[in-house]
C-alpha cells in the first residue's frame, strides 16, 4: 500500500519494493509551460542540475516531459540521499560556468533525434505552444540568458511545486531536500487547439499513417487502445502483411484527459492500402463492431499489470504526477475494479468519441476526405492591412506588412501571423525574419525578396516582447532565399548581309 508522508515540506509517496531502492523528485513544470522562443529552458536546467552528480556508480537520469520534470535514480539508501540532496543543492546554485557546454550538448542531442509520429501530430493539434512544442526545435537553448534561467528556477523549481516518490522500505535516514521556498504549486497548463474542426487530416513525411485522439481518462480508454492494437495487428500484419509495425499507445495528461495514438508503417507502394486499413479499423470499432474476446484480452493485460508483486511501486512516478496536478491518489484496488468493470459498450463509446476528436496523418499525395475527415487548414483566413510589397520575381506573390502583423499572399492564398498571436520571431544577422504564430503558421520576410526598400524589415515585429524574439546565428549564404534568376536569353542571330554590297568607290 502506498504511504503518504513528507520530507522537508515536500509531499512524499512511499511503496515497498524488493531489491535496490528507487526514488524520484518531480516538479510540476515541463515544455508545455514554455513559450516557443524560449523552448528548452526546462531541459537545459535539468542538464545543469545533474552535472555535479558526475559519473556515479548508480543509475540516475532526468526527464523533461509535457507538464512534469523528474530527477530519478536507483541505488542504495546512501545513493538516494546523496543524489536527491545533491540535485536540490545544485538547483539552488546551478553551475553556470557549464552553460555554453550544456547548450552544445542539447543541440547535439536534438540534431540526432528522428521525427516520431507524436512530433508530427502535436503541432497540428495544439499549435506552436503548450503541448505542441515537441514538434518544434528548442529555439531557446542557444539564446537563453542566465537571468532567464534564474527566473525560471525561482518560479518553478520550488518546494511548493515539488513531490517525491520512494520505492523502498521508507524514507532513508538523513535525506534532506534543500529547495527554495516562497513559490506555489502551479496548475497544469491549459490545452490549446490549432484545429478549427475534427476529425481532420494532414499530410506528413511518414512511411505509413498515424492517428491520435483525445479521449476520457480511465480504464475504458486504456482497453480501447489495446483493442485497437489487436485489430490493426490482425488486419494489417497477420491477414494482409501490409505493415510490419502496428502500435497504439495510451497517455494520461495532466489536464485530466488522455490521448490514444496509433501508427502503421508501409512500403511506398502499400501506403494507400495501409491508410485504408487504419481508417477501416477505426471505423469498425467506432460503430460498435468489437469482439468480446478482444475486450477480455485487453482487460487481462491490464489486470496482469495491476497484480504484479511490485505494481504499486511501478505506479509511484505517475501517482506523484497526479498529486501535483491536483488529481486523487488511486489505490490498486480502485484501478483494478475499474478495469474489471469495463464493458464492450463502454469501449464502443470511447471508440465513437475518438473518431470525433481524431487527427489523421496521411502519406504525401493522399487524402482522407472520403472517410469523413476534413483537411486541416494550411492557409490563413485573414490578411493584415498595411503596406504591400511585391516579391521581386513574381507579381502574384506579395508581402503585407502592417501594425498588427505580417502576411504573405500568393495568388488567393495567404499565410498570416498577428503580433498578438506570435509564438516566436527568428531574426538572422542578414536581416531575414521568420514569424511563427500560435497556430503554427509561418511567414518568412526576407530582404532579398522584397521589391522595395529592405529597411522596412526592421519595422517588422518591433513591438514584440523580448522573450518572443530569437536572434539566430549567421546563415550560410546558400540558405538565404534569392530571386529566381531569369531564363537565359539566346543572343539574336546577326542580320544576314545581302549578296550585293555597295562597293567603296
Amino acid at each position: 500500500m502506498i504511504k503518504e508522508t513528507e520530507v522537508d515540506g515536500v509531499p512524499t509517496l512511499v511503496a515497498p519494493v524488493s531489491g535496490p531502492m528507487s526514488a524520484g523528485l518531480v516538479f510540476r513544470v515541463g515544455y508545455a509551460d514554455e513559450v516557443l522562443a524560449r523552448a528548452g529552458i526546462t531541459h537545459l536546467i535539468e542538464h545543469l542540475a545533474l552535472f555535479d552528480t558526475g559519473q556515479a556508480d548508480y543509475h540516475y537520469n532526468g526527464r523533461t516531459g509535457a507538464a512534469f520534470t523528474e530527477f530519478h535514480l536507483r541505488g542504495s539508501e546512501h545513493d538516494v540521499v546523496a543524489f536527491l540532496t545533491g540535485v536540490c543543492t545544485s538547483l539552488g546554485a546551478l553551475p553556470m560556468e557549464r552553460l555554453e557546454i550544456e547548450r552544445q550538448v542539447l543541440l547535439t542531442e536534438e540534431s540526432g533525434q528522428s521525427l516520431t509520429p507524436s512530433h508530427l501530430l502535436s503541432p497540428w493539434r495544439y499549435g506552436a505552444r503548450g503541448y505542441g512544442l515537441p514538434g518544434f526545435l528548442e529555439y531557446g537553448v542557444p539564446v537563453i540568458t542566465p537571468d532567464e534561467i534564474q527566473h525560471w528556477l525561482r518560479t518553478w523549481f520550488t518546494k511548493e511545486n515539488a513531490a517525491l516518490w520512494i520505492a523502498g522500505d521508507g524514507v532513508p535516514a538523513g535525506l534532506r531536500l534543500p529547495l527554495p521556498t516562497g513559490g506555489r504549486r502551479w496548475a497544469p497548463p491549459a490545452v490549446t487547439s490549432a484545429l478549427p474542426v475534427t476529425p481532420t487530416y494532414f499530410r506528413g513525411p511518414l512511411k505509413g499513417a498515424a492517428f491520435d485522439a483525445v479521449v476520457p481518462i480511465g480504464a475504458a480508454s486504456q482497453v480501447y487502445s489495446e483493442v485497437l492494437q489487436r485489430e490493426l495487428f490482425r488486419e494489417l500484419r497477420q491477414a494482409s502483411g501490409l505493415s510490419y509495425t502496428t502500435a497504439t499507445g495510451y497517455a494520461a495528461h495532466a489536464h485530466g484527459s488522455a490521448q490514444v495514438t496509433a501508427i502503421a508503417d508501409a512500403l511506398p507502394e502499400k501506403q494507400s492500402a495501409v491508410l485504408g486499413g487504419l481508417i477501416d479499423a477505426l471505423l469498425t470499432l467506432s460503430v460498435g463492431r468489437i469482439e468480446q474476446s478482444d475486450v477480455d484480452a485487453a482487460k487481462a493485460k491490464g489486470r496482469e499489470a495491476l497484480t504484479e508483486p511490485e505494481a504499486e511501486a511501478a505506479m509511484l512516478s505517475g501517482q506523484a504526477n497526479a498529486l501535483l496536478a491536483g488529481q486523487p491518489i488511486r489505490t490498486l484496488e480502485e484501478r483494478l475494479a475499474e478495469v474489471e468493470a469495463v464493458t464492450v459498450e463502454q469501449v464502443a463509446t470511447v471508440a465513437a468519441g475518438a473518431m470525433t476528436t481524431g487527427l489523421l496523418l496521411v502519406p504525401p499525395g493522399h487524402t482522407a476526405d472520403w472517410a469523413g475527415f476534413t483537411a486541416a487548414p494550411t492557409t490563413s483566413y485573414t490578411v493584415v492591412q498595411g503596406y504591400t510589397f511585391p516579391v521581386v520575381d513574381d507579381e502574384t506573390d506579395r508581402f503585407h506588412l502592417g501594425p498588427t502583423g505580417v502576411s504573405r499572399v500568393i495568388g488567393d492564398e495567404a499565410a498570416t501571423v498577428l503580433y498578438a498571436e506570435c509564438a516566436a520571431m527568428l531574426i538572422w544577422p542578414d536581416g531575414g525574419r521568420m514569424l511563427i504564430g500560435n497556430d503554427g503558421m509561418r511567414v518568412a520576410v526576407e530582404p532579398t525578396m522584397i521589391a522595395g526598400d529592405p529597411a522596412v524589415l526592421y519595422q517588422v515585429g518591433m513591438g514584440l516582447p523580448p522573450h518572443l524574439v530569437v536572434r539566430m546565428p549567421q546563415r550560410d549564404p546558400s540558405e538565404i532565399p534569392r530571386p529566381t534568376p531569369p531564363e537565359p536569353v539566346a543572343p539574336a542571330a546577326p542580320e544576314k548581309q545581302g549578296f550585293f554590297k555597295r562597293r567603296r568607290s
